[in-house]
C-alpha cells in the first residue's frame, strides 16, 4: 500500500514549465506503475502519463507527448512529471496514482493523491 502526495502546482502563463512532485509513503513504491492523470472542471479524469516501476517504460497521452516529461526516483519514493510549453488547455487538477498493472485507465489505479491545481493562463 502507497500513499501518494502531490506537490508543485500553481499558475503560470501559456509557454511556461512547471514541475510536479508525487512522493508517496509505502515500502512497496518501486513495485507500482506511477502514473498522472488531469481532471478539468466538468470533465472526467484523464490520463496524461505514467512510468513502469523500473522507470524504463513511460507512455504520454497524445495531447502533452513531446511536451511533458515522467520520471521517478525510487530512493526517493518519488515520481515527477515535468510540464512544458504550457497551453490553456493544460489547466486542471493533477492526480498522482499508483497501479500494479501497467494501466493507462483510470480504473487500474487504487492508490490516489489529493490532488494539485495546474492554471495556465492566456
Amino acid at each position: 500500500q502507497v500513499q501518494p502526495v502531490e506537490s508543485g502546482g500553481g499558475l503560470v502563463q501559456a509557454g511556461d514549465s512547471l514541475r510536479l512532485s508525487c512522493v508517496a509513503s509505502g515500502r512497496a513504491f518501486s513495485t507500482y506503475t506511477m502514473g498522472w492523470f488531469r481532471q478539468a472542471p466538468g470533465k472526467e479524469r484523464d490520463f496524461v502519463a505514467n512510468i513502469a516501476w523500473g522507470g524504463g517504460i513511460t507512455y504520454y497521452a497524445d495531447s502533452v507527448k513531446g511536451r511533458f516529461a515522467i520520471s521517478r526516483d525510487n530512493a526517493k519514493n518519488a515520481v515527477y512529471l515535468q510540464m512544458n510549453s504550457l497551453k490553456p488547455e493544460d489547466t486542471a487538477v493533477y492526480y498522482c496514482a499508483a497501479s500494479s498493472s501497467n494501466s493507462r485507465d483510470r480504473r487500474g489505479y487504487k492508490y490516489w493523491g489529493q490532488g494539485t491545481q495546474v492554471t495556465v493562463s492566456s
